[in-house]
């Protein structure tokens, strides 16, 4: 009786799997997680999104140059996203309009929370100008379908310690729609406050801890944080020449990455797997750091729509 037993366990554990897959209607496997259904469209107050059709616009031609940081997930960096004149117009139309930043914890109700989210927020109007920054920000992730932009938003902070703590910009993806990509552009980075371009702010760097890249040379310096001269990083190890990344050709493997607030730049990255099964990336948990000195100014372009 022993051996059939042990015969029949060991049939059942390989016909498991393939049972599975035969009564699931969705074709679940215990290795893999399910592909989202295609829903319709929920319910939503279209006047958060930016709908019309891009071409409404007569825009100038970009000029922005673009630099891969990560593929998993698909982290951009974005120099002259914003030109200096769309930077001041968007200065002067949210200056009226700024109101304090609030928070949500249900992704219905709102409050404010100083402790998570301490700045100012300022729902712009869609001007020309705005329209054309709406239209290089589509552009820019190749006009994919059941995409949308949700209304542009500009975030001041100022020193001496306002900020806004780490957090994930999707919330859940499991009914097949959410916040599918982000961009953060700077439109003002001044130490002194006095006006743009006056000087560097200090602190106020984005802050992406769990983000592992690989920076082939010094250059990624210009726009993100480096450990300082002499110091050896994560993944490198020291040799008779000097340090060398483990990751070959000279390659340095690092997690956590944050990117300075540099005027008219910005910062791209997809905050969901392309899977198709909903599950954000965990690497694009974010901080917007303390500005210890001086004021900048950011601008979030959030798409929002289908995940599968």
């Amino acid at each position: 009786m022993f051996p059939w037993i042990l015969a029949g366990l060991a049939v059942l554990l390989f016909a498991y799997e393939p049972i599975l897959r035969f009564f699931s209607p969705s074709g679940y496997s215990p290795r893999e997680p399910a592909r989202l259904p295609h829903t319709p469209r929920p319910r939503i107050d279209e006047s958060l999104l930016a709908m019309d059709a891009a071409n409404e616009t007569d825009c100038p031609p970009h000029t922005y140059t673009v630099h891969f940081l990560s593929k998993a997930p698909i982290v951009v960096y974005i120099e002259n996203f914003l030109s200096a004149d769309e930077r001041a117009h968007l200065l002067e139309i949210s200056e009226p309009l700024f109101e304090p930043s609030t928070v949500t914890h249900d992704g219905g109700s709102t409050e404010r929370d100083a402790t998570v989210r301490d700045s100012e927020v300022a729902v712009v109007p869609r001007t020309a100008e705005v329209r054309c920054i709406e239209a290089r920000a589509r552009g820019f992730q190749g006009w994919r379908a059941d995409l949308w932009l949700e209304r542009l938003r500009v975030q001041r902070y100022r020193g001496p310690a306002q900020h806004y703590a780490h957090h994930f910009d999707w919330g859940s993806g499991r009914r097949g729609w959410g916040r599918a990509s982000s961009f953060m552009a700077w439109v003002y980075a001044d130490g002194d406050g006095a006006g743009l371009g006056a000087g560097e702010v200090e602190g106020g760097g984005t802050e992406f801890p769990l983000l592992p890249w690989s920076a082939p040379d010094e250059k990624w310096c210009r726009w993100v944080e480096c450990p300082p001269s002499g110091e050896t990083g994560e993944g490198q190890e020291e040799t008779a020449g000097g340090k060398r990344g483990t990751g070959g050709d000279g390659e340095r493997p690092r997690v956590g990455v944050t990117f300075k607030p540099v005027s008219g730049n910005a910062v791209y990255w997809e905050n969901f797997r392309p899977d198709g099964t909903g599950r954000g990336w965990d690497e694009t948990w974010h901080a917007g750091l303390p500005v210890r000195k001086g004021t900048k100014v950011g601008l979030n372009i959030w798409s929002w729509g289908r995940l599968s």
